[in-house]
């Protein structure tokens, strides 16, 4: 449990930065190099995976985001409750799904149902592009990800 309100307190952050980061009443215009980064899971330190949010729309949540993994990484089961869209940036990722597994390389999209429950396995030095159709949120099937599913 203490888990989960750690990874809620973290949503609730990362959805404050999004909200800072958002254009008010025009255009937005970011370069990678400006983007905050916070640490997914902080329990891994240097090799939690990291996330930017870099806009949430005001009236639906709707989020872009960035994902990237100093070191590979499965990232066990969960699912999110809105429909999720990655577009892979940098690496080769590889998603499973109701008993499909499929590798998506640079510019590689997906799309993921709400709730769908999926899991991945990031490289390292991985960037994913991530959007939502509402808050973004994260629910662990079986826990999350601990030292033990980092890759090399």
């Amino acid at each position: 449990m203490h888990s989960k309100i750690r990874m809620m307190l973290m949503l609730l952050a990362c959805c404050a930065l999004g909200d800072l980061l958002q254009a008010a009443d025009g255009p937005m215009f970011l370069n990678l190099q400006d983007v905050k980064w916070d640490k997914i899971l902080p329990d891994l330190g240097e090799s939690s995976p990291e996330i930017a949010v870099l806009r949430v729309e005001p009236k639906t949540q709707a989020t872009q985001l960035l994902i990237r993994t100093p070191k590979g990484i499965h990232v066990r089961k969960h699912w999110h409750s809105a429909n999720e869209t990655h577009i892979m940036i940098t690496g080769t990722a590889i998603l499973e799904c109701d008993g499909k597994r499929v590798e998506l390389g640079p510019g590689g999209f997906n799309f993921m149902p709400a709730r769908m429950v999926h899991e991945a396995w990031l490289p390292a030095g991985s960037l994913t592009f991530i959007t939502v159709d509402s808050a973004w949120d994260l629910t662990w099937v079986e826990g999350p990800p601990t030292a033990a599913d980092l890759t090399k």
